[in-house]
């Protein structure tokens, strides 16, 4: 059964021309090298009229397979007479029929439109056979291991959802969506209005998307086979559904109303622990730690007030909290609310990351919050060390100085680690828990902690009310009118099924230039999978690459190739009013509409491109109509918000959030682990071992294989005299403490143009 499938797989191999032979001599050596590691006794398939194509190796060609096949012990024929007569005890011999005999009756075959069983085993070499059984066996057993990664058994592709015939359907489907154009598909009144939805502000329009209403229909049929519904359910109701940490999921809590007497039945127990009860424990911890800070009854070593927080963490601990502060940093009640405050946050374990967070910082001010689940984090962990020794610089190295100006966000397991580095856990650790992964963390202590610093724990209670919108429509509103359903739904249509393997995020407004790589992690960290929840390898595409950037930035940067180069659905994201409008004298219309032109514009001239007689209809030389048409039938979705808020930016946090975990039900992978990242990680602690040593004994390092060998030993060979021999020679003070507060030669003035509550700390 595996070889009929190799046969059809190798169907492209195939010539072409009657004489061109190489080809068929590298598709039926794959064909029968692989026959000979099966069973000695069931080497028998059948040449089918529809597999004409191939055709067997003429006399003079094939001594060569001869060579390679002339025998079951695998050893050479010596007996060179025996060439062209067919091979011993090999793939050809069908009961000792000459080669010319066979390969005659399979062509008669052919031309009669009949099958010819080709019997590759015979009784005169059985004896042969039972002498290679254990050889043969190990093969036997190594290539069926093989085939089963390339072609799954059947119970096993039972298992796999492209075997559903939803799926097929799909498949089906897609090749009649492929004979269309979105030109055509937008003239359709009734499907124009069919393609979208609405919820508490958000407006979805995905009438640009390469489908139809039977498409549509198609993919809800997808949805209803794999129990979209009931897995929802079992996610949010805290079902250990991350199977390969035995985890529940429950980001959705983090934002979930307080517990009440009102919502008894709704309580989620995870191990035991009420879920709820947890949660807002640790928010009323971050409220009225914040509040203490902001109001200075908390101050630090010294006694001054706490005005800086340098926000320590990679990945989820970083990517998410910085997209909402940039969201917030120019809203209008977070202007008002940070002021007399700055945030900086610290994730790259690149020295210069350090000397830019804490330059112009005075230490005495400066609060340091450690955001790591594990506390065990690498490049985390080595810049909370820097930060602590900086704090340690210019106050002492009184233990008291880390327990006054260092907190930490870590899950409950990580609270000795914690202790141990000298954090008081008593009041200054935040702790979070197994069930919250990092990219989905931005609700709990890892945002709201340096978030609710900066701008106040009321306006971070803002973007979780948002965010409890969007759960509760994800969780109750039809498949049909659920908005994170309906955009990940289209996104495996367009990976699975289309075969796009990117897409772009495309807000146009400023503030959101972090939601593209916030977005970036969340679905490529939780969809860069390969295998399902049965451990089966999946045969079908599924994880997009995604990236982006503001309009109309982008426009200028890669819009090129969305519009003339490879496909790239986009999502564009746009706002009904702008935080600041502007409109200048002279100008005919406000810079938000001058924005939001470009919005509408850029989805219409993808889905429409510009056909040649258009071009040529504009005067266009004849010689560059070529170079200045646009296919068009390029898939895009837009969504509006109101305003973009504390509220909004909830809004979208969970609307994405849900559309990667709609995908991953679909394509039936979790969505929730991420091994991929732990093999650099092993490794890179094993180059470090390396460094170490060769900076302390001068030896030459032996890596792995000699290409990291040679790299690496250019690396310490050259960096000493890039940075001077000195700095392994001696322990200087952090460099950091050179480039401070204290050696700047004027301060910046009090006010600012943004204007907020005159620029001054009230």
């Amino acid at each position: 059964e595996a070889l009929v499938h190799l046969v059809i797989k190798m169907k492209e191999l195939m010539p072409t021309r009657r004489k061109d032979t190489r080809k068929s001599k590298l598709a039926l050596s794959l064909i029968f090298g692989a026959i000979s590691l099966f069973s000695e006794r069931a080497q028998c398939f059948t040449i089918a009229p529809s597999l004409s194509s191939i055709r067997l190796l003429s006399h003079e060609r094939k001594h060569s397979v001869d060579y390679l096949y002339s025998s079951q012990k695998g050893r050479r024929s010596a007996n060179n007479s025996k060439r062209g007569q067919g091979l011993e005890n090999g793939p050809f011999d069908v009961e000792n029929e000459s080669f010319e005999q066979t390969q005659l009756n399979i062509q008669n075959a052919n031309a009669e439109g009949k099958q010819v069983p080709v019997n590759l085993s015979s009784d005169a070499t059985d004896q042969n056979h039972s002498h290679a059984h254990a050889h043969q066996h190990h093969k036997q057993n190594s290539m069926s291991k093989l085939l089963s990664h390339i072609i799954p058994p059947d119970d096993q592709k039972q298992k796999l959802v492209s075997s559903t015939q939803e799926w097929k359907k799909l498949e089906k489907h897609a090749e009649y969506i492929e004979q269309t154009h979105l030109r055509d598909l937008l003239q359709d009144e009734a499907r124009s209005e069919e393609l979208f939805a609405e919820h508490d502000g958000l407006y979805l329009d995905y009438s640009r998307q390469r489908v139809t209403l039977d498409t549509m229909d198609l993919l809800f049929d997808l949805a209803d086979k794999q129990h979209l519904k009931e897995r929802i359910t079992a996610m949010v109701t805290g079902e250990k559904i991350n199977w390969t940490e035995d985890r529940a999921v429950l980001h959705t809590a983090l934002r979930a109303e307080r517990n009440s007497d009102q919502n008894e039945e709704e309580r989620i127990i995870v191990d035991g622990e009420d879920v709820m009860d947890e949660v807002w424990d640790v928010l009323d911890q971050i409220k009225y730690f914040t509040d203490a800070v902001r109001s200075g009854e908390i101050r630090g070593f010294t006694g001054k007030r706490l005005r800086n927080i340098i926000s320590v963490g990679i990945g989820g601990s970083y990517l998410g909290p910085e997209f909402l502060h940039e969201c917030l940093k120019t809203e209008p009640e977070g202007i008002n609310k940070s002021l007399g405050y700055t945030l900086r946050f610290l994730s790259n374990v690149d020295p210069v990351d350090v000397e830019r967070a804490c330059a112009d910082l005075d230490p005495e001010e400066t609060l340091i919050v450690i955001v790591s689940k594990t506390f065990t984090t690498a490049e985390t962990m080595l810049n909370a060390r820097t930060t602590r020794q900086w704090l340690w610089d210019f106050m002492g190295d009184d233990k008291e100085v880390v327990r006054k100006h260092m907190v930490a966000a870590s899950s409950i397991s990580s609270a000795e680690r914690v202790k141990e580095f000298g954090i008081d856990t008593e009041k200054y650790f935040f702790r979070f828990w197994d069930w919250v992964g990092g990219r989905y963390s931005v609700c709990s202590a890892v945002g709201c902690l340096p978030i609710s610093l900066l701008y106040g724990f009321d306006l971070f209670e803002k973007f979780l009310l948002g965010a409890r919108s969007v759960d509760e429509h994800f969780i109750n509103a039809p498949l049909r009118q659920n908005i994170p359903v309906l955009m990940g739904l289209l996104g495996v249509w367009n990976m699975s099924f289309l075969g796009y393997n990117a897409r772009a995020t495309i807000p146009y407004a400023e503030a959101l230039l972090k939601l593209p790589a916030h977005i970036q992690q969340l679905d490529m960290e939780s969809n860069g999978k390969k295998a399902t929840k049965h451990g089966i390898l999946i045969d079908y595409p599924v994880g997009e690459v995604d990236f982006g950037e503001p309009g109309t930035n982008g426009q200028h940067s890669f819009f090129q190739l969305l519009h003339m180069g490879q496909t790239v659905p986009c999502e564009f994201i746009g706002f009904l009013q702008s935080q600041h409008d502007l409109c200048i004298d002279g100008e005919s219309l406000s810079s938000h509409d001058e924005l939001m032109a470009n919005f509408f514009a850029q989805p219409d001239a993808l889905a429409n491109g510009k056909t040649a007689d258009e071009v040529r209809a504009e005067g266009v030389d004849e010689d560059l109509i070529i170079h200045r048409t646009f296919e068009g039938n390029r898939p895009s979705l837009s969504l509006l918000a109101p305003l973009l808020t504390a509220y909004s930016c909830g809004q979208l946090l969970a609307l994405y959030e849900h559309r990667t975990a709609v995908q991953g039900f679909i394509w039936d992978i979790n969505s929730f682990d991420q091994w991929g990242v732990e093999l650099g990680k092993k490794l890179a602690c094993d180059v470090k071992d390396h460094l170490l040593d060769a900076r302390t004994s001068g030896s030459k390092i032996k890596a792995s294989n000699p290409a990291t060998s040679r790299i690496l030993n250019y690396y310490v060979e050259n960096s000493k005299q890039a940075i001077g021999e000195e700095l392994w020679d001696s322990n200087p003070l952090t460099s950091v403490t050179r480039k401070t507060h204290y050696d700047r030669d004027f301060f910046p003035p009090v006010g600012h143009d943004l204007k907020g509550a005159d620029g001054k700390l009230t």
